[in-house]
């Protein structure tokens, strides 16, 4: 059978290249260190038979060897760069990150423009139309688009390299301030931000596409706040290298946001409620302990852990109201991690009991200490096994396991339930998402991720899950040992803001992005 050979790529030519060019170099110096061997011997200086001719020739050459190669390696690195350029627009793979041509090594020089240029005609490629005989004179143009874009509903924003507004249509979330600096007005959730995208972008990418969904201008109490899904193009090199798209969803999202408000409200005057029907089951079975049957036993098993899911129901709504309005300041004291299971542990089991669950629980009584707030990282905690319960499948096991990784405590919770596919894990600890399946088959209000991510964060923490569809997920908390950041807290009077980064007044979890 015809073997069939694979076309040649780009990359294939990059360290032929390389070796062509050194090959001439060190042929060029064989030919000069014998022309010098030829030369002393003319000369009479040396015999042809003498070791020190010989020993200068090869000194020489070696020399001239590692000059070459050095010389070689300088003088072909543009070169190289280019047709980095040339892999990463062709699509090819590569694990080399493609020439920023804002870097300083290619200021004020040819290579600069040769890099933005080959960007440029890739963008062009990429279904940019060119103008016709019939295309009115550029500044009409401008003007046409000017006005269609004013005209629409969603808001265009274009930075340019140095992320500088350059372009805003009216309905844009962008404000000047006093000296003339534009300002793009938006509230990105975690980490998550554009900043960090685009920083990403910048190191990675030379074509790049992102989407965020329910991104406020505003905070909730504010007058006129909208709600944006954020598409965003970056194309690196280009004069207009990052375009964002915001399409103004706050018809279908407030409806959301007026029905938590109520719901909190609701929510906070059921609290009492369900306090007293769970102190009343506890008292209940433990006076008629001696008189009850297995299978009532069971019954009140089953209804003190629904008054319990209930309970966290209700504190998760309320605590992720008090997330969106910036509320979520918590002080932080040193626990441990065993200690915070401590107070949910017979919850836990009970859970994972009536629901036939294996739940194995490995957390070290000896690991650092933490900097926590008691009661928001059990909720923490109950949420992440609660879901692993849930998601599990009969019979199944979940553990949950603690270690130290640098100066962090992880706390994982695995489960080897039905997983999730990645469309379903990247929009995870977006507020009130829940996936088709979940939505059908499991009971829940979409929040307890979200605000699982706000108060870790809130500790100076991460969350993080890995999941296969089929195969189960492990969702992973790193929360800071105290004695990393005691004189913070102490110098906050055991305040978490010295834990969290500040961007112009906001904390980070809800970052305003300044264009």
């Amino acid at each position: 059978m015809a073997i069939t050979k694979m076309p040649k790529q780009i990359r294939d030519y990059v360290p032929s290249f390389h070796r062509h060019v050194l090959g001439l170099a060190l042929v060029c110096n064989v030919i000069a260190s014998l022309c010098l061997a030829g030369l002393l011997l003319s000369m009479g200086t040396f015999t042809a038979d003498s070791t020190t001719l010989w020993m200068i020739v090869g000194a020489v050459f070696v020399i001239g060897a590692g000059g070459a190669t050095l010389a070689v390696h300088l003088a072909i690195q543009p070169t190289k760069d280019l047709l980095s350029a040339l892999i990463h627009v062709a699509g090819e793979p590569t694990l080399t990150p493609p020439p920023n041509p804002n870097n300083h090594k290619y200021a004020g020089s040819g290579l600069q423009a040769a890099l933005q240029t080959i960007y440029e005609l890739a963008s062009h490629e990429e279904g940019q139309s060119s103008l016709t005989a019939a295309t009115p004179p550029l500044t009409d143009t401008a003007k046409i688009m000017a006005a269609a874009l004013d005209a629409t509903t969603c808001g265009f924003v274009v930075l340019g390299t140095d992320r500088s507004i350059l372009y805003s249509n009216k309905v844009a979330p962008v404000k000047t301030d006093q000296n003339g600096k534009a300002t793009l007005q938006l509230l990105f959730n975690g980490s998550d931000t554009l900043d960090a995208w685009l920083d990403e972008c910048e190191e990675q990418a030379v074509h790049n596409e992102h989407i965020w969904t329910r991104i406020a201008d505003r905070l909730p109490e504010e007058e006129g706040r909208r709600l944006f899904d954020v598409i965003v193009s970056y194309q690196k090199g280009t004069i207009s290298e990052t375009v964002i798209t915001l399409v103004d969803r706050t018809a279908t999202y407030s409806v959301n946001e007026e029905e938590l408000d109520f719901i909190a409200f609701a929510a906070h005057e059921l609290r009492g409620p369900i306090t007293v029907i769970r102190g009343y089951l506890d008292v209940l079975e433990d006076e008629l302990a001696d008189v009850l049957k297995d299978d009532q036993h069971e019954l009140f098993r089953r209804l003190t852990v629904s008054a319990n899911r209930l309970s966290g129901y209700i504190n998760n709504i309320l605590n992720t109201s008090r997330y969106d309005r910036r509320h979520l300041s918590v002080h932080l004291s040193e626990e441990s991690v065993a200690d915070v299971y401590a107070t949910i542990r017979d919850d836990m089991e009970l859970r994972a009991s009536s629901q036939n669950r294996l739940l194995s629980v490995n957390i070290p009584t000896d690991l650092p200490t933490i900097a926590a707030d008691h009661a928001s990282l059990s909720e923490v905690f109950g949420n992440l096994i609660d879901n692993a319960i849930k998601y599990s499948n009969e019979g199944g096991a979940i553990n949950v396991t603690a270690d130290v990784k640098g100066d962090f405590v992880e706390v994982s919770v695995e489960d080897h339930g039905i997983g999730m596919p990645g469309n379903v894990v990247s929009n995870l600890f977006q507020k009130f998402y829940r996936s088709h399946r979940s939505r059908e088959t499991v009971a829940g209000t979409g929040i307890g991720l979200y605000i699982s991510k706000a108060i870790v964060e809130s500790h100076g923490g991460t969350i993080s899950v890995r999941s296969e569809e089929g195969r189960g997920s492990t969702f992973t908390v790193s929360l800071p040992i105290y004695a990393t950041v005691a004189d913070k807290l102490r110098a906050g009077d055991n305040s978490n803001e010295g834990l969290i980064e500040h961007g112009d007044g906001w904390i980070k979890n809800h970052s305003m992005y300044r264009g």
